[in-house]
């Protein structure tokens, strides 16, 4: 696993960015599996200026993200596809068709069947991740057990307090998601994690002891053939690691 330790976040974004458009730039009609949440946010913010300024072409590419809460359409504005819009497909060249965002409401059954269609005919080039405060990758909430394929997650509790600052209230965050398995997300054919904000355990866990453990999801990153790990300095100083 390959640690990249950043001055700042602008930095850290800055260097994850760079990694996604060496892959777009030389693979044009790959696919990008994408993230949501703050962490990803400052990437794909200096993407979009690389594409209004510097050329950095969008229009072929495919994505697929990671989740959806289970409740919400498209179109409410704490949606993971609302999310998508407002921060990257809005701001590039790309195709909206070519954009795949789990559903959120509806039959769950019939959107995880179609959900797991796609990722089973999907060959997802690099795959980014952020990572929740209990090691958690996409909704892969900490457990005994991880699974393979998408499904459903009854979320944490420590999830929905993390994430009701984005609603009204914790009584008005989802209480479930549809989520890729573990499975999907290591065989992409890399990982791109970006570190951000109040995450000291989860980073402990993951950069600092060699234990795989399913209570903490991230841990996971470890076993894969191509991951890359991007974190600031403040973060690397607070968990005492040595680049």
């Amino acid at each position: 696993m390959k640690v990249i330790v950043a001055k700042d976040y602008a930095e850290a974004s800055s260097k994850a960015a760079d990694i996604i458009e060496k892959i777009v730039r030389e693979e044009p009609e790959c696919t990008l599996g994408l993230a949501t949440g703050s962490s990803p946010v400052g990437m794909y913010k200096e993407l979009s200026r690389r594409c209004k300024e510097e050329g950095l072409d969008f229009s072929k590419i495919h994505s697929v993200n990671l989740d959806e809460y289970v409740g919400l359409e498209g179109t409410h504005d704490q949606s993971y596809r609302y999310f998508m819009n407002d921060n990257l497909f809005d701001h590039i060249n790309i195709d909206k068709a070519n954009t795949y965002v789990a559903k959120g409401v509806g039959d769950v059954e019939a959107n995880l069947k179609e959900f797991n269609e796609v990722l089973d005919k999907t060959d997802i080039r690099i795959q980014v991740l952020g990572v929740g405060p209990d090691g958690h990758l996409g909704f892969n909430e900490p457990g005994d057990t991880m699974y393979d394929g998408a499904h459903e997650e009854v979320l944490d509790d420590s999830t929905i307090e993390a994430n009701k600052r984005f609603f009204a209230s914790k009584e008005d965050v989802p209480t479930h998601a549809v989520t890729m398995g573990m499975g999907n997300i290591m065989r992409a054919q890399a990982l791109l994690m970006i570190i951000s904000g109040d995450k000291q355990e989860a980073a402990t866990k993951l950069l600092m002891d060699d234990k795989i453990d399913p209570k903490c999801p991230a841990t996971f990153m470890r076993m894969h053939r191509d991951a890359t790990v991007v974190l600031t300095q403040e973060l690397a100083d607070q968990i005492g690691y040595k680049a």
